[in-house]
């Protein structure tokens, strides 16, 4: 393996708790960062324009896509979301190892461009049922809204083959523990 900088890229079907298990291994490797990704999508409450999201219009979504300023780009429930290029290979560059959320359509695109400075880790929830469970428990999506979470689950973790590694997210403390053994294994590679 490379000692270059690698972006770990994650994804998981929605409430599968991608974000919390980021979250935590950021807070125990410091020496991660999250690349800002940019959106088309409101904020919501308590993110901030620049740390949490680039919030954009779509007008200007578009236009940033069209000068090819993207590493990947996807539409996710009705909003875009992107990576940009600058952003990732300026951290690259520089010896800055990146982790961030990225759907799979995205993961997969940002992999065919970056080759194996991307490291793909997908995080699957214990069951389906386990997932709809917690999906549930929100308490925050329409009947509409949970079906359509449910289909693309399973769409999402039909993907999961096509990635780098796999970790289940049974336990948290376990999820946060895999993940960590996964970038630990490319930091001192």
């Amino acid at each position: 393996m490379s000692n270059r900088a690698k972006f770990f890229v994650v994804s998981a079907p929605s409430a599968t708790g991608k974000s919390t298990v980021i979250e935590a291994v950021i807070k125990e490797m410091p020496a991660l960062k999250k690349p800002v990704s940019y959106t088309t999508r409101p904020p919501r409450q308590g993110e901030q324009n620049g740390i949490d999201y680039n919030f954009v219009d779509v007008e200007t979504f578009e236009k940033m896509k069209k000068q090819d300023m993207f590493l990947e780009s996807a539409v996710v429930y009705g909003n875009l979301y992107a990576t940009a290029i600058a952003t990732v290979q300026t951290a690259l560059a520089g010896g800055t190892f990146l982790i961030k959320d990225i759907d799979t359509q995205g993961a997969l695109e940002l992999k065919n461009k970056l080759g194996k400075e991307a490291v793909l880790i997908f995080v699957n929830p214990p069951s389906i049922k386990d997932l709809e469970t917690r999906i549930r428990q929100r308490a925050c999506d329409s009947e509409a809204q949970i079906q359509t979470r449910l289909d693309n689950a399973k769409k999402e973790m039909s993907e999961s083959s096509k990635y780098d590694h796999v970790i289940i997210n049974d336990n948290l403390n376990e999820a946060v523990s895999g993940l960590k053994k996964i970038i630990s294994g490319y930091m001192i590679a």
